[in-house]
């Protein structure tokens, strides 16, 4: 057991004992027997003993380990856990804690230990890291407090509709990713402030209460339009904003709505845009949206370069309308170009955003760097000539319209593409 499991347990285990002695100071208090502690450490190759008996009124089930260990170790295989829970969960059972640790623990809970009439005297249920997936409607007709906090639902190609009740009081964060076959989410939950969402744009969203919501994640198609379009009149209290597009068939629409509370704003614009052409300058729409914005964060890598280079086009550059900024303090494009919209939206960034402290600029990269300590080669892998000549472009751009701009309060941070691509432009000149 490594120094950090060690710890994990002891802090599970004291938790554990100040809950067990509330738990027996209620039932002493009501005339009851203490409850009995049943304690299962499954990384150890234990001689495990059998429990004695019905009749219990709690299984304290502590379950220390992950997947790949019990397989690893035959004594303790990974079926031991459903049969002590098979011995431990019966008719006139209470309080069940199953915790898992460390963290990148697997376990399917075995649902149908709750069926007939198991499930029916169970007060307080508790699991930590552990799949809960019932197929049936459940009994668990004593249960007097739900406290489930998270739920992530990713890659279920059978769910239709998701629809999360109002009773889950205390469910904060909702995650739904890869649902092929999902139509539906219809969210009644009203204390979820962070939601996160990848798959189509056919899916209908509904999600309750938004003025909860803190945090927002989109990963669908015309996601960037429809955040700037909806979300400021539909989820005001935004904090932090992330949004994931492979295709907008519109720019971003210059409007009188805002995110009062805005502060951090992600957008990834990475696919294969309806609109080639996609007018980057039309993101400025979010810095007049937000006055209350810190960070800023621009992916627009693309395979095929198909905006109209600054070279091609080198007349004046558009401006948007006098608008200062005092918040926003940092700006990073990562996959810049020599597209002359966004050499239009960073010059803009420089002249309006009086606050701006830092502005990093990174040219088309390797997916696997030379700095990657994982990196046994030491080298970069290939890029495509295409994409390697054009962040070639993307820096010669910044050096002749961008840099002469940037104030002496602003540090300009310039992402060259590795030199350990310079054998392959050398290679294709000589060819």
């Amino acid at each position: 057991m490594g120094l950090l499991d060690l710890m994990r347990v002891m802090s599970i285990q004291r938790q554990q004992d100040q809950e067990r002695r509330r738990r027996q100071a209620q039932t002493q208090a009501c005339g009851k027997h203490p409850p009995l502690l049943i304690s299962f450490l499954a990384h150890l190759p234990l001689c495990m003993p059998k429990p004695s008996g019905s009749g219990l009124s709690q299984a304290d089930l502590s379950l220390i380990g992950n997947k790949k260990d019990l397989i690893a170790a035959p004594d303790v295989p990974l079926s031991l856990f459903s049969w002590w829970l098979q011995k431990a969960v019966t008719p006139g059972i209470e309080e069940l804690t199953l915790i898992l640790v460390p963290f990148s623990a697997k376990y399917n809970f075995p649902c149908s230990l709750l069926l007939n009439g198991s499930g029916d005297s169970i007060r307080y249920l508790h699991l930590t890291r552990c799949s809960f997936r019932p197929t049936v409607t459940l009994g668990l007709r004593s249960l007097m407090r739900l406290h489930l906090c998270l739920l992530e639902l990713r890659n279920c190609d059978r769910i239709v509709c998701l629809k999360v009740p109002r009773l889950l009081q205390r469910l904060n964060y909702l995650e739904v990713r890869g649902c092929g076959k999902l139509k539906v989410i219809d969210n009644e939950a009203p204390n979820v402030s962070s939601f996160t969402f990848g798959g189509d744009s056919t899916v209908q969203i509904s999600l309750g209460e938004t003025l909860q919501k803190k945090s927002l994640t989109m990963d669908r198609y015309g996601s960037v339009f429809y955040a700037r379009a909806e979300l400021p009149s539909s989820m005001p209290n935004l904090e932090a904003l992330t949004i994931h597009s492979k295709s907008e068939r519109a720019y971003a629409p210059m409007l009188c709505s805002k995110f009062l509370f805005l502060r951090h704003l992600s957008i990834a614009l990475t696919g294969a845009p309806v609109y080639s052409t996609y007018d980057y300058l039309s993101l400025a729409s979010f810095f007049y949206a937000a006055p209350s914005l810190e960070t800023f964060n621009l992916n627009v890598w693309q395979r095929y370069m198909k905006n109209v280079s600054i070279f091609a086009d080198p007349a004046d550059l558009r401006q948007m309308q006098e608008l200062q900024h005092h918040n926003l303090r940092s700006v990073s494009i990562t996959g810049f170009s020599s597209a002359k919209s966004l050499v239009e939206l960073t010059c803009h960034v420089l002249k309006s955003i009086i606050s701006l402290e830092c502005l990093t600029l990174e040219a088309p990269q390797s997916c696997v760097r030379c700095s990657d300590p994982a990196n046994k080669s030491g080298k970069c892998s290939p890029l495509a000539l295409d994409i390697l000549m054009e962040g070639h472009r993307a820096v010669m751009a910044i050096r002749k319209y961008i840099e002469p701009r940037v104030p002496s309060t602003v540090k300009l941070h310039v992402l060259e593409p590795c030199s350990c691509h310079d054998v392959e432009l050398q290679m294709s000149c000589l060819s």
